[in-house]
């Protein structure tokens, strides 16, 4: 696979606002490790490999588990996720597949026991955030660098 279009520097001014949007959620949704499995869950879903380097790394930075980064793909079976961890990535699922799921109410109100408004708002935010970059990442082709 080759890339299509360099879209951050085609489209520069586009790049840059939907950036401050990414930063701006980054400082308003405050647990970093979460938002960067959510990230981590949403590019698998969506088949990004860009995303999926990116935001595996990220989350060892921030001092995530190997095991659970081997595991994100089956959270549901896995024993070593929080109840609130569980309902964000429920929701960033249903989200993710919203054609299908339509966000149900079971989904929504399990969130919600685990999730203040805001934080929720936020949170769906993310979810949104990630789902464009990896369809700007998909579409044109991005690739993750090798690492050394």
């Amino acid at each position: 696979m080759s890339v299509r279009i360099a879209y951050r520097t085609t489209a520069p001014e586009t790049y840059q606002a939907f950036l401050e949007v990414h930063k701006h959620l980054a400082k308003t949704f405050t647990d970093a490790k979460l938002r960067a499995l959510i990230e981590l869950r949403v590019s698998q879903i969506n088949g990004c490999a860009y995303c999926l380097d990116m935001h595996t790394t990220e989350a060892r930075q921030l001092g995530e588990s190997q095991q659970r980064l081997d595991c994100i793909a089956a959270w549901r079976e896995a024993p070593f996720f929080t109840d609130r961890e569980r309902a964000a990535l429920a929701w960033a699922e249903s989200l993710t597949h919203i054609a299908e799921t339509h966000a149900p109410d079971d989904v929504y109100n399990e969130v919600k026991k685990h999730f203040a408004d805001k934080e929720l708002v936020e949170l769906t935010a993310v979810i949104g955030m990630i789902n464009f970059w990896n369809r700007m990442s998909v579409s044109f082709r991005s690739e993750p660098k090798p690492r050394q």
